[in-house]
């Protein structure tokens, strides 16, 4: 299992200024998430827990999940279309059996597997079609957006 997905040349810039906003949005996603089950509109979302990859520190994340025939969950390291991987991308890399999600009003361990190949190919046609939104933000980037399918453990 390998997570090995450089950084692109073109994509949306993000103001680190804006990083206390972010935090402060993230918490209240969370909230509506746990609430709900969705953050962005209709689309299914989670709350992720990873291990920070230099702190070691829990790390928490809203993200939008397709889920996938066999009853595991697939997220988008989309970044919003940012030239760079979302810090939980490197987070799950550096400990991929330490991860932990919420969805549903249920709490899961998982393990992480990016999806390479035909597999990735077969699953980022199905995200695409499904949302316009990550279909947009793979126009904006030049990075291939990494998909990782999380597998509950048992």
């Amino acid at each position: 299992m390998t997570f090995e997905h450089p950084r692109g040349t073109r994509g949306i810039s993000r103001n680190p200024l804006l990083t206390p906003i972010s935090k402060w949005f993230n918490k209240i996603i969370g909230s509506q998430i746990r609430r709900t089950g969705k953050a962005f509109g209709t689309m299914p979302s989670l709350i992720l827990t990873t291990i920070g990859a230099k702190s070691g520190a829990e790390r928490t994340s809203p993200v939008a999940y397709f889920p996938d025939r066999n009853g595991n969950w697939l997220i988008v390291a989309s970044n919003a279309g940012a030239k760079t991987n979302p810090s939980w991308y490197h987070n799950i890399a550096a400990n991929p059996q330490r991860v932990r999600i919420e969805v549903d009003g249920h709490t899961h361990n998982v393990t992480a597997e990016e999806l390479h190949g035909a597999e990735r190919e077969a699953a980022w046609k199905r995200i695409a079609t499904e949302s316009t939104r990550f279909a947009g933000y793979q126009d904006k980037t030049d990075r291939q957006l990494p998909i990782i399918r999380l597998t509950a453990l048992p």
